[in-house]
């Protein structure tokens, strides 16, 4: 009986503390309040990656999470960034890689940067309508990437919807002859 009244007292004592507890207004939180702290663990890589070894995921990558930045910026001084970050071609342009876009093709962004040498002639700018002019020869033609995988043309898919080239006229029997007569008059001379 003595056992059965120390368990009970127990477990008495144990739901009251756990209420008392629960019930603390100094660490209650709004559901929003609680959101807000979870989007901030994801964002900032402080939530555990491994359960057996505790790590957390700014941690293990911790290239991958940027470091808090103490000042806030305005709204245009984000956008100016943006601006420049796409002039000069420092936006990642392969997600798997990491590679941006100023090391994938630095030939289109050398002029623009300022610390990059200056390749003059691998920079060649054409107009707008030079553009247009050429976009609308190659639809015209059908001299455009149909297939993705195979690297067809839809002129080489679909040959009787386009003009086909015009191949160079052979000479006639009298080209021919006259050049007979020539080559034979070159060598009595």
């Amino acid at each position: 009986m003595k056992t059965r009244l120390s368990v009970v007292a127990i477990a008495l004592s144990t739901l009251v503390a756990g209420h008392a507890l629960a019930a603390d207004p100094a660490g209650a939180k709004t559901r929003e309040q609680v959101r807000a702290e979870l989007n901030e663990a994801i964002r900032s890589g402080d939530l555990i990656a491994d359960g057996a070894t505790g790590q957390r995921f700014n941690e293990i990558a911790p290239h991958l999470y940027a470091k808090p930045v103490a000042v806030a910026k305005s709204r245009a001084e984000v956008k100016a960034e943006l601006a420049e970050a796409i002039r000069n071609g420092d936006l990642i342009a392969d997600g798997a890689t990491g590679q941006r876009f100023n090391e994938v093709a630095p030939a289109q962004y050398a002029a623009v940067r300022a610390d990059a040498p200056v390749v003059a002639a691998a920079v060649v700018g054409k107009t707008r309508e030079q553009v247009k002019a050429e976009l609308a020869e190659a639809i015209r033609t059908g001299d455009m990437v149909a297939d993705g995988e195979s690297g067809a043309k839809y002129n080489q898919l679909y040959p009787n919807r386009y003009p086909q080239p015009v191949l160079a006229q052979g000479k006639t029997r009298e080209d021919v002859r006259a050049e007979l007569a020539n080559s034979r008059n070159v060598k009595t001379n």
